[in-house]
């Protein structure tokens, strides 16, 4: 193995290294470097020995690689595979009002882009700089694709046949968003690693956990994990391309073990310029097309308003603010809910029966000082709702919002 000829680097230097590299337009934020290298206190950390066989290297030097990589373009094919232990299908055809009209939806991103966070999906994707980025999920036999091209945002679903159609936001090119193209739904490795990276701190512990091979790349592997205990969540697997610094895979694992919570990865990259063919779009002929000021105002192509769902998350906007209990890993939100009720008697014209059937097998009632409520569980976030409206969420275990709901009695 070959000596690390870098010279090691400490959180003061890291804005100075990084201020002379372009800045990350595409890959993760320059200032991720300054922020993990300054809180969460790394330590050189070799990296194993293994296939491949690569310089050694400490876990700060890789997070500087990470921030400071300033790849614009790429294309490739990539996994993506999620499990929440939660049926997300049935919640969301319960609780969640159609993006379209009553004749089955849009192609809006926001709609269709949420399929990601539950069963396992192929997409393709490809970048060319702040100004052309394209994600594509592949189904059988159908396409879903997600296009911006020098200021227009296309979406195409081949299995509809229809397409929604915006102007991207002006001085926002998509350099900070990448090929996702849509907000609220990690697609890619950088997307995850960008916020496992940003979210770090004092109660992290951060090192380099041996090498792999990522889509023919040579590649490290981070490993992140919490140091405090009552997480959900047990570690995060980054693979860092050697070479340039990308995040080629994400594995996200539950405290609790088993299958992976998240694993995103490639299956094939390649980091040439896409050609300029790739984004472009056309809507074919006969596709009926939204565009997204219709959506905004909340009407059809007819002028007809959309029924939203009693109860409907829209409400949000009614809590009286959050309050953040604890720090890192185990920090736990406290929220009143509007009115400060807890959940709806069984039978209330204000849950459809469906969505009330679904919250009934998903909740668990526990007791404590705090009185009573209901625990709503996944493999990663776990939230309790009080009988007197109060919510207590995180990626914590059940004793932990029991424990955190009596403290803040």
């Amino acid at each position: 193995m070959a000596p690390n000829d870098s010279a090691e680097t400490t959180g003061g230097a890291t804005g100075t290294v990084v201020g002379r590299r372009k800045a990350a337009r595409y890959i993760v934020p320059v200032a991720v470097a300054g922020v993990a290298a300054a809180t969460i206190g790394l330590v050189p950390a070799l990296a194993d020995s293994g296939d491949p066989d690569l310089p050694t290297i400490s876990a700060q030097e890789l997070v500087e690689r990470i921030a400071a990589s300033d790849e614009e373009q790429l294309s490739g094919t990539l996994k993506i595979s999620t499990d929440l232990g939660l049926p997300l299908d049935g919640l969301a055809g319960s609780l969640l009002p159609s993006g379209g009209n009553e004749g089955g939806g849009t192609a809006a991103p926001q709609d269709k882009l949420m399929e990601l966070t539950s069963g396992t999906h192929t997409l393709r994707v490809a970048a060319d700089g702040p100004d052309r980025q394209k994600l594509s999920v592949l189904g059988e036999g159908a396409e879903y694709s997600v296009i911006h091209n020098q200021g227009e945002v296309w979406a195409y679903d081949s299995a509809s046949g229809e397409a929604y159609h915006a102007e991207a936001p002006e001085g926002r090119g998509s350099a900070e968003k990448g090929p996702k193209a849509s907000e609220g739904a990690p697609a890619t490795p950088k997307e995850f690693a960008e916020q496992a990276l940003a979210a770090a701190g004092d109660t992290t512990s951060v090192t380099v956990d041996g090498t792999a091979q990522v889509a023919g790349r040579d590649a490290y592997q981070l490993l992140i994990k919490p140091k405090q205990s009552g997480s959900t969540i047990g570690s995060v697997r980054i693979a860092v391309d050697a070479e340039n610094g990308v995040p080629l895979k994400f594995t996200l694992s539950a405290a609790s073990g088993g299958k992976a919570v998240v694993d995103a990865g490639f299956t094939k990259v390649d980091f040439s310029r896409p050609a300029a063919s790739t984004f472009a779009f056309a809507p074919p002929k006969g596709a009926k097309v939204t565009e997204a000021d219709e959506l905004e105002t909340g009407e059809d192509e007819h002028g007809a308003a959309h029924k939203a769902l009693p109860g409907q998350l829209a409400e949000l906007d009614g809590f009286d603010g959050v309050n953040v209990i604890g720090e890192g890993w185990t920090s736990i939100a406290e929220i009143r809910t509007p009115g400060g009720t807890g959940l709806p008697a069984a039978g209330s014209d204000d849950v459809p029966a469906e969505a009330q059937g679904f919250l009934d097998a998903l909740g668990d009632k526990v007791s404590g000082k705090f009185g009573s409520g209901t625990v709503f569980s996944t493999r990663l976030v776990n939230a309790l709702l009080t009988d007197d409206g109060k919510v207590y969420v995180g990626a914590v275990t059940k004793d932990a919002l029991v424990r955190a709901a009596d403290a803040a009695r």
